[in-house]
């Protein structure tokens, strides 16, 4: 049972926890200590401990935590159990790549449908998600409800698309459009996920050189 009000640098941990888990299940490994758990992660055992404190009490003492039993619980207090309906916008590049490659259903999402302007690419189905005419995403909310919403379209078509999707019932926003989005004071329960690949790029550029990285 959630205790209070969950911080967010905990909440960003929990796939990091997911995801671990989810190796060491593959792995054949049935039970791990906070320590393990810590040294594969980077993390103290302390941290562990008072991460999952926030959400009950998992592991025993002596014993550890049951790796199966936690993933699941974990996978639950994330709601990837429940799969929700999600649609992209932008069939370029990175909307195929994505489509492709990244298993959404993994992830806790149903990827129904992508839409985009292009003639080329209206009709055509990627790894089995039909490919429709971004005129009609109106229409096709109003009888296929989705709650999340990617977008990988030009940036400048970026804000109103967003607050189209967000009139629509659209609930969050994974933003892969290299463009700051504004919610308006209306949605603001939407929540926009942001990727800014250049920005993780330029950090790394700063790492890899500054005198003080180890500051």
């Amino acid at each position: 049972m959630k205790k209070g009000k969950i911080s967010n640098a905990v909440i960003r941990r929990l796939p990091r926890y997911c995801r671990n888990l989810a190796a060491l299940r593959r792995e054949g490994v049935q039970r791990i200590s906070s320590s393990a758990l810590g040294q594969n992660m980077g993390l103290t055992a302390s941290q562990i401990r008072q991460d999952l404190s926030c959400f009950g009490e998992f592991g025993q003492q002596g014993y550890g935590y049951n790796v199966e039993s936690l993933y699941q619980e974990l996978y639950e207090i994330l709601y990837l159990h429940q799969k929700k309906e999600a649609v992209l916008i932008g069939a370029g590049n990175l909307g195929r790549a994505l489509m492709q490659n990244f298993n959404f259903l993994d992830s806790g999402f149903h990827l129904a449908a992508a839409f985009d302007t292009d003639p080329e690419r209206i009709g055509t189905q990627i790894n089995g998600i039909p490919v429709l005419d971004a005129a009609g995403l109106t229409a096709y909310l109003e009888e296929h409800p989705a709650s999340v919403a990617v977008l990988t379209l030009p940036a400048r078509f970026a804000q109103e698309t967003a607050e189209q999707l967000m009139e629509q019932g659209i609930r969050g926003i994974w933003n892969f459009t290299n463009y700051d989005l504004d919610v308006p004071e209306a949605h603001a329960d939407v929540v926009v996920e942001s990727l800014h690949f250049s920005d993780s790029l330029r950090v790394l550029s700063y790492l890899i050189d500054s005198p003080a990285k180890d500051v």
